[in-house]
């Protein structure tokens, strides 16, 4: 049975062992969906809900509006990210030089992708970039853990620009906008029938 608490407790303790050992823990919470949502309540709006908030780790449960989308981003950190209701869609990119020698710098390419149902656990290692979707009509949530501090990054993250793939510096206000608008745009659909 899932307790936040006790689930916390237990990551504080597995992240010092490393990824694997908190893969492990997610994999363990996902796999009862109804447990999460007993504990945590059914989702009922967008948001980034943080459980737990440290130097050297963060869990936060995620929920995404239908059909938002995150840009690519980093994190600088591990994390292990686990879906207990919905789907999720995981874009993979990777740096490349793009040789404009217009002042943009480099940029990223496709590299891959990964998509999540309730249950699904992916792994991201500390140099990945990903961009986020979720592709369905419904809210999608997920347990997130960060092996450090999501919030306040020792290491400076960055987000790409979802047009151009220009790199900017990571914004956590940014972050939460695109959230509020998720939000929004959903409950204008639901208020209008959709």
């Amino acid at each position: 049975m899932f307790r936040k608490d006790r689930f916390v407790e237990d990551c504080k303790l597995a992240v010092g062992e490393g990824q694997s050992a908190v893969r492990e823990l997610v994999l363990e919470a996902v796999a009862d969906p109804s447990a999460i949502i007993a504990e945590l309540g059914e989702p009922t709006g967008a948001g980034v809900y943080p459980l737990y908030h440290a130097h050297d780790l963060t869990v936060i449960n995620f929920v995404w509006a239908p059909y938002m989308t995150l840009p690519p981003h980093n994190h600088n950190m591990f994390a292990v990210i686990g879906i207990y209701s919905g789907r999720e869609d995981n874009m993979f990119w990777r740096r490349i030089d793009n040789g404009a020698g217009d002042g943009t710098g480099p940029g990223i390419e496709a590299a891959g992708a990964e998509s999540l149902g309730a249950g699904g656990v992916a792994t991201l290692g500390r140099d990945i970039i990903h961009s986020v979707a979720n592709p369905i009509a419904k809210l999608t949530s997920a347990i997130h853990v960060y092996g450090g501090d999501f919030f306040d990054p020792p290491d400076p993250r960055s987000q790409w620009d979802h047009e151009t793939l220009v790199e900017q510096p990571w914004d956590m206000d940014h972050t939460r906008a695109v959230f509020r608008q998720a939000e929004t745009r959903y409950n204008a659909g639901l208020a209008a029938g959709a």
